[in-house]
């Protein structure tokens, strides 16, 4: 499986960025999809997340500003983000494991599948 991300830009406070993430490859439909996001000096955290029935998951901070999105025939999950603050800037990957997914992690990439990972930044 690789997972390629893109999308990531440089936004003033209030805007908007859409994040893409194209999967190639198949594990199993037990797989979710998710977005996790590092800032410098803080934990991997979970953003949002996707089954393949397609019920979602956000944490508190991306609830109500996020929305998570797949389109299936183009193996690509997307992460729409609203309303973005200072705070939301961090690089941002993508990531498909089994459930339940970690809320949180010292350093995202580790093991499992990550894609490489796409830099926001808000100011």
């Amino acid at each position: 499986v690789q997972l390629v991300e893109s999308g990531g830009n440089s936004v003033q406070v209030g805007g908007s960025l859409r994040l893409s993430c194209r999967k190639t490859g198949f594990i199993s439909d037990d797989y979710e999809m998710a977005w996790y996001r590092q800032a410098p000096g803080k934990q991997c955290e979970l953003v949002s997340s996707i089954t393949t029935n397609g019920e979602t998951y956000y944490e508190d901070f991306a609830r109500g500003r996020f929305t998570i999105s797949q389109d299936n025939a183009k193996n690509t999950v997307y992460l729409l983000m609203n309303r973005l603050t200072p705070k939301d800037t961090a690089v941002y990957y993508c990531t498909t494991d089994t459930p339940p997914l970690p809320n949180a992690m010292r350093e995202c990439r580790g093991a499992g599948f990550w894609g490489q990972g796409t830099q926001v930044t808000v100011s």
